[in-house]
Protein backbone atom coordinates (compact mmCIF):
# COMPACT_ATOMS: atom_id res chain seq x y z
CA UNK A 1 0.00 0.00 0.00
CA UNK A 2 2.82 2.50 1.14
CA UNK A 3 4.53 1.92 -2.21
CA UNK A 4 0.87 1.72 -4.26
CA UNK A 5 0.41 5.34 -2.49
CA UNK A 6 4.12 6.69 -3.60
CA UNK A 7 3.81 5.55 -7.16
CA UNK A 8 0.63 7.27 -6.89
CA UNK A 9 1.84 10.86 -6.05
CA UNK A 10 4.57 10.36 -8.79
CA UNK A 11 2.57 10.55 -11.60
CA UNK A 12 0.25 13.27 -9.76
CA UNK A 13 2.89 15.05 -9.68
CA UNK A 14 3.96 14.16 -12.81
CA UNK A 15 0.73 15.25 -14.69
CA UNK A 16 0.70 18.77 -12.53
CA UNK A 17 4.42 19.20 -13.82
CA UNK A 18 3.05 18.89 -17.45
CA UNK A 19 0.76 21.64 -16.43
CA UNK A 20 3.40 24.02 -14.74
CA UNK A 21 5.42 23.87 -17.68
CA UNK A 22 2.09 25.30 -19.55
CA UNK A 23 1.98 28.24 -17.00
CA UNK A 24 5.55 28.71 -16.89
CA UNK A 25 5.09 29.27 -21.14
CA UNK A 26 1.96 31.15 -21.14
CA UNK A 27 1.50 33.14 -18.09
CA UNK A 28 4.66 35.27 -18.91
CA UNK A 29 3.57 35.94 -22.31
CA UNK A 30 -0.07 36.94 -20.94
CA UNK A 31 -1.69 34.20 -22.68
CA UNK A 32 -4.67 32.27 -21.45
CA UNK A 33 -4.32 29.04 -20.23
CA UNK A 34 -7.59 27.71 -21.34
CA UNK A 35 -7.36 28.17 -25.19
CA UNK A 36 -6.01 27.21 -27.51
CA UNK A 37 -4.78 23.48 -26.51
CA UNK A 38 -1.93 22.20 -26.06
CA UNK A 39 -0.16 22.79 -29.73
CA UNK A 40 3.52 22.76 -30.59
CA UNK A 41 5.04 26.35 -30.56
CA UNK A 42 6.88 26.04 -34.11
CA UNK A 43 4.93 24.22 -36.54
CA UNK A 44 1.60 25.46 -34.47
CA UNK A 45 0.21 21.54 -35.24
CA UNK A 46 -2.35 20.33 -32.57
CA UNK A 47 -1.05 17.65 -29.88
CA UNK A 48 -2.26 14.57 -29.69
CA UNK A 49 -2.72 12.84 -26.20
CA UNK A 50 0.38 10.44 -27.09
CA UNK A 51 2.24 13.65 -27.13
CA UNK A 52 1.15 14.63 -23.98
CA UNK A 53 2.69 11.98 -21.62
CA UNK A 54 4.35 12.91 -19.11
CA UNK A 55 8.00 12.32 -18.99
CA UNK A 56 7.46 9.32 -21.45
CA UNK A 57 6.30 11.50 -24.43
CA UNK A 58 9.34 13.23 -23.85
CA UNK A 59 11.55 9.93 -24.12
CA UNK A 60 10.02 8.61 -26.43
CA UNK A 61 10.02 11.31 -28.76
CA UNK A 62 13.61 11.92 -27.74
CA UNK A 63 12.70 15.58 -26.90
CA UNK A 64 11.24 16.28 -30.60
CA UNK A 65 7.63 17.62 -32.13
CA UNK A 66 6.42 14.46 -33.60
CA UNK A 67 5.12 16.41 -36.70
CA UNK A 68 8.30 19.00 -37.70
CA UNK A 69 10.72 17.52 -34.97
CA UNK A 70 11.83 21.35 -33.57
CA UNK A 71 13.42 20.67 -30.48
CA UNK A 72 11.55 20.60 -27.02
CA UNK A 73 13.55 22.61 -23.85
CA UNK A 74 15.19 19.87 -21.86
CA UNK A 75 13.25 21.80 -19.16
CA UNK A 76 9.77 20.48 -20.28
CA UNK A 77 10.92 17.00 -18.72
CA UNK A 78 12.61 18.16 -15.75
CA UNK A 79 10.10 20.26 -14.01
CA UNK A 80 7.55 16.76 -14.95
CA UNK A 81 10.36 14.73 -12.91
CA UNK A 82 11.13 17.55 -10.42
CA UNK A 83 7.58 17.80 -9.72
CA UNK A 84 6.51 13.94 -9.54
CA UNK A 85 9.37 13.10 -7.19
CA UNK A 86 8.74 15.93 -4.90
CA UNK A 87 4.84 14.98 -4.65
CA UNK A 88 5.93 11.35 -3.85
CA UNK A 89 8.60 13.48 -1.27
CA UNK A 90 5.76 15.32 0.31
CA UNK A 91 3.72 12.15 0.80
CA UNK A 92 6.33 10.51 3.00
CA UNK A 93 6.99 13.17 4.70
CA UNK A 94 3.28 14.12 5.21
CA UNK A 95 1.32 11.60 5.30
CA UNK A 96 -2.45 11.87 4.22
CA UNK A 97 -3.82 14.67 5.38
CA UNK A 98 -5.62 18.47 4.78
CA UNK A 99 -1.72 19.69 5.29
CA UNK A 100 -1.08 17.21 2.87
CA UNK A 101 -3.51 18.81 0.25
CA UNK A 102 -2.20 22.27 0.90
CA UNK A 103 1.27 21.89 0.46
CA UNK A 104 0.82 20.39 -2.62
CA UNK A 105 -0.94 23.29 -3.55
CA UNK A 106 1.42 25.64 -2.43
CA UNK A 107 4.59 23.52 -4.25
CA UNK A 108 2.88 23.71 -7.47
CA UNK A 109 3.08 27.53 -6.96
CA UNK A 110 6.67 27.76 -5.95
CA UNK A 111 7.74 25.62 -8.92
CA UNK A 112 5.82 27.58 -11.19
CA UNK A 113 7.67 30.76 -9.44
CA UNK A 114 10.85 29.11 -9.87
CA UNK A 115 10.63 28.37 -13.59
CA UNK A 116 9.49 31.60 -14.58
CA UNK A 117 11.96 33.81 -12.26
CA UNK A 118 14.89 31.58 -13.75
CA UNK A 119 14.00 31.73 -17.23
CA UNK A 120 11.91 35.22 -17.57
CA UNK A 121 13.64 37.39 -14.45
CA UNK A 122 9.92 37.95 -13.15
CA UNK A 123 7.93 36.95 -10.31
CA UNK A 124 4.07 37.77 -12.15
CA UNK A 125 1.71 39.50 -9.45
CA UNK A 126 -1.05 37.17 -10.95
CA UNK A 127 0.55 34.57 -9.11
CA UNK A 128 1.87 36.13 -6.20
CA UNK A 129 -1.41 38.33 -5.10
CA UNK A 130 -3.77 35.63 -5.12
CA UNK A 131 -1.69 33.40 -3.57
CA UNK A 132 -0.90 35.70 -1.15
CA UNK A 133 -4.68 35.80 0.02
CA UNK A 134 -4.94 32.38 -0.16
CA UNK A 135 -1.96 31.75 2.65
CA UNK A 136 -3.69 33.74 4.58
CA UNK A 137 -6.91 32.17 4.55
CA UNK A 138 -5.80 28.51 5.05
CA UNK A 139 -3.16 29.12 7.51
CA UNK A 140 -5.58 27.95 10.58
CA UNK A 141 -6.19 24.37 8.36
CA UNK A 142 -2.45 24.59 7.54
CA UNK A 143 0.17 25.80 10.43
CA UNK A 144 0.51 23.90 13.06
CA UNK A 145 -0.15 26.15 16.07
CA UNK A 146 -2.35 26.82 19.20
CA UNK A 147 -5.24 27.34 17.12
CA UNK A 148 -7.11 29.41 14.96
CA UNK A 149 -5.71 32.80 15.99
CA UNK A 150 -2.33 31.59 16.79
CA UNK A 151 -2.31 30.68 13.36
CA UNK A 152 -3.68 33.59 11.54
CA UNK A 153 -0.91 35.42 13.58
CA UNK A 154 2.03 32.90 12.72
CA UNK A 155 0.52 33.87 8.53
CA UNK A 156 0.27 37.53 9.51
CA UNK A 157 3.66 38.01 11.14
CA UNK A 158 5.66 35.83 8.85
CA UNK A 159 4.46 37.68 5.68
CA UNK A 160 5.18 40.92 7.79
CA UNK A 161 8.79 39.74 8.63
CA UNK A 162 9.69 38.47 5.29
CA UNK A 163 8.13 41.29 3.33
CA UNK A 164 9.57 43.74 5.93
CA UNK A 165 13.21 41.90 5.23
CA UNK A 166 13.16 42.17 1.83
CA UNK A 167 12.34 45.61 1.78
CA UNK A 168 15.31 46.96 3.97
CA UNK A 169 17.30 45.22 2.01
CA UNK A 170 15.85 46.48 -1.21
CA UNK A 171 16.28 49.88 0.24
CA UNK A 172 19.87 49.36 2.10
CA UNK A 173 21.12 48.32 -1.59
CA UNK A 174 19.46 51.04 -3.44
CA UNK A 175 17.51 48.49 -6.18
CA UNK A 176 20.00 45.45 -6.00
CA UNK A 177 16.91 43.31 -5.54
CA UNK A 178 13.90 43.07 -7.10
CA UNK A 179 10.55 44.52 -6.12
CA UNK A 180 9.00 40.84 -6.96
CA UNK A 181 11.18 39.34 -4.59
CA UNK A 182 9.93 41.41 -1.13
CA UNK A 183 7.07 40.41 -2.58
CA UNK A 184 8.11 36.58 -3.06
CA UNK A 185 9.56 36.64 0.44
CA UNK A 186 6.34 37.84 1.95
CA UNK A 187 3.77 35.69 0.70
CA UNK A 188 6.72 32.97 1.72
CA UNK A 189 6.35 34.07 5.23
CA UNK A 190 2.72 33.37 5.22
CA UNK A 191 2.71 30.10 4.07
CA UNK A 192 5.72 29.43 6.67
CA UNK A 193 4.74 31.31 9.27
CA UNK A 194 6.71 32.98 12.00
CA UNK A 195 9.45 31.87 12.84
CA UNK A 196 9.95 29.01 10.37
CA UNK A 197 10.27 32.87 7.80
CA UNK A 198 13.33 32.66 9.00
CA UNK A 199 14.35 29.06 7.77
CA UNK A 200 13.57 29.77 4.65
CA UNK A 201 15.24 33.11 3.93
CA UNK A 202 18.33 31.63 5.49
CA UNK A 203 18.25 28.53 2.86
CA UNK A 204 17.68 30.68 0.08
CA UNK A 205 20.14 33.48 0.70
CA UNK A 206 22.96 30.33 1.58
CA UNK A 207 22.16 28.87 -1.98
CA UNK A 208 22.10 31.63 -3.55
CA UNK A 209 25.16 32.45 -2.59
CA UNK A 210 26.56 29.38 -2.94
CA UNK A 211 25.19 29.08 -6.43
CA UNK A 212 26.75 32.54 -7.13
CA UNK A 213 30.08 31.93 -6.05
CA UNK A 214 30.23 28.91 -8.12
CA UNK A 215 29.08 30.65 -11.54
CA UNK A 216 32.05 33.30 -10.83
CA UNK A 217 34.46 30.44 -10.19
CA UNK A 218 33.57 28.97 -13.28
CA UNK A 219 33.14 32.50 -15.22
CA UNK A 220 29.76 32.18 -16.23
CA UNK A 221 28.67 35.00 -14.33
CA UNK A 222 31.11 38.32 -13.46
CA UNK A 223 31.22 40.57 -10.78
CA UNK A 224 28.65 42.34 -10.69
CA UNK A 225 26.22 40.55 -13.01
CA UNK A 226 22.94 39.29 -10.96
CA UNK A 227 21.31 36.34 -10.74
CA UNK A 228 17.70 35.55 -10.08
CA UNK A 229 16.84 35.12 -6.93
CA UNK A 230 13.14 34.32 -7.02
CA UNK A 231 14.51 29.98 -7.46
CA UNK A 232 16.29 29.78 -4.26
CA UNK A 233 13.48 31.40 -2.52
CA UNK A 234 11.47 28.96 -3.84
CA UNK A 235 13.64 26.27 -2.71
CA UNK A 236 14.34 27.58 0.77
CA UNK A 237 10.36 27.60 1.09
CA UNK A 238 10.30 24.28 -0.13
CA UNK A 239 12.87 23.30 2.89
CA UNK A 240 11.09 25.16 5.79
CA UNK A 241 7.28 23.93 4.55
CA UNK A 242 9.08 20.10 4.85
CA UNK A 243 11.70 20.73 7.74
CA UNK A 244 11.35 24.14 9.07
CA UNK A 245 10.15 22.86 12.48
CA UNK A 246 12.71 20.71 12.94
CA UNK A 247 15.35 23.21 11.51
CA UNK A 248 14.50 25.84 14.42
CA UNK A 249 13.92 22.87 17.45
CA UNK A 250 17.32 22.20 16.48
CA UNK A 251 19.00 25.72 16.61
CA UNK A 252 17.10 26.91 19.46
CA UNK A 253 18.31 24.20 21.19
CA UNK A 254 21.89 25.27 20.37
CA UNK A 255 20.76 28.74 21.10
Amino acid sequence: MFIGWVIFFFLLGAVLGSFINMLSDRLPAEKSIVTPGSVCDTCGKRLGVPDLIPILSFIFLKGHCRYCRAKIPARALWVEIATACLFSLFWVILGPGVALAISLVYLCVFITLFVIDLEKGLILNVIIYPFMVLALLLSPFYLTGDGLLANLSSSFFGGLTGFGLFLLIYIASRGGMGEGDIKMAGFIGLVCGFPNIFVAIFAGIVLGGLAAAALMLSGKRRKGQTIPFGPFLAVGAVTAMLFGSQIMDWYLSLA
